[in-house]
């Protein structure tokens, strides 16, 4: 798993052409392994921005020495000009009416020639309400886009690049996470009174029914590449 990561991080800062000094603005960084990785191998300036205040607190531990900072803030009240953005698993949660708003926001941070890269799991089928247990239990207001609410979204914004899809991959990570889950458990279960078996059995049928949808194909996972005027001389497709 560690390797899949540090792998699918270095294929975002190729599919971008990232170069040192460039400036990357992270949406929806989390832990700031993006940041961290950008940063360490490629040369990159940062800025990851978060509406979690643990992630900037660990964020900034990880990424000390580092050319890379981190904004406790909302995606909508970001400012500046970026050579490159980036979003991975974030825009899941941003919900249908804010779609459009989502990308502007990106239009208007992102530079002329700069490229935006979406990294996010999708639908087959437009929706604007998600499976009502995984709503419950594990993701309050998420939803999976579709591809036409995304083309809808960026539509006289973006040019579209490139358009990956992992969906098949996916399947075997949910199935490596179950497998670590449950060899990991009764260390879990030690450390905490609410890991119970109710627990157990809920995270159980949550990573084994999402790889079933995966292996089924009925959702897919996206990695977007969007530029503003298109790439001159056209984008060559990395994989």
């Amino acid at each position: 798993m560690d390797s899949a990561q540090e792998a699918k991080l270095d294929l975002v800062c190729r599919k971008i052409g990232l170069k040192p000094g460039m400036t990357v603005l992270d949406i929806g960084c989390g832990w700031g392994s993006f940041a961290k990785y950008a940063a360490e191998k490629y040369g990159a300036h940062v800025t990851g921005i978060t509406v979690s205040k643990a992630q900037v607190e660990l964020g900034k531990k990880l990424c000390k020495g580092l050319p890379v900072k981190f904004q406790l803030i909302d995606y909508r009240g970001v400012k500046g000009k970026y050579d490159r953005v980036v979003s991975l698993g974030m825009f899941e949660h941003v919900g249908y009416k804010n779609y459009r708003r989502y990308m502007e926001v990106v239009h208007r941070c992102l530079k002329d020639n700069g490229l935006f890269l979406l990294h996010t799991i999708g639908g087959n089928v437009s929706a604007k309400a998600n499976d009502a247990w995984t709503e419950k239990y594990i993701f309050p207001n998420s939803l999976s886009p579709s591809a036409s609410q995304l083309t809808k979204a960026y539509e006289g914004l973006f040019v579209m690049e490139d358009w990956h899809n992992f969906g098949i991959y996916y399947d075997k990570t949910l199935m490596a996470w179950h497998n670590n889950f449950n060899k990991g458990w009764e260390k879990l279960r030690e450390k905490n009174e609410k890991y119970d078996e109710r627990f157990k059995r809920m995270w159980n049928y949550y990573l084994l029914s999402c790889a079933g949808s995966f292996r089924a194909r009925n959702i897919q996972l996206w990695q977007i590449v969007l530029s503003k005027n298109g790439v001159s001389g056209g984008y060559k497709s990395i994989r």
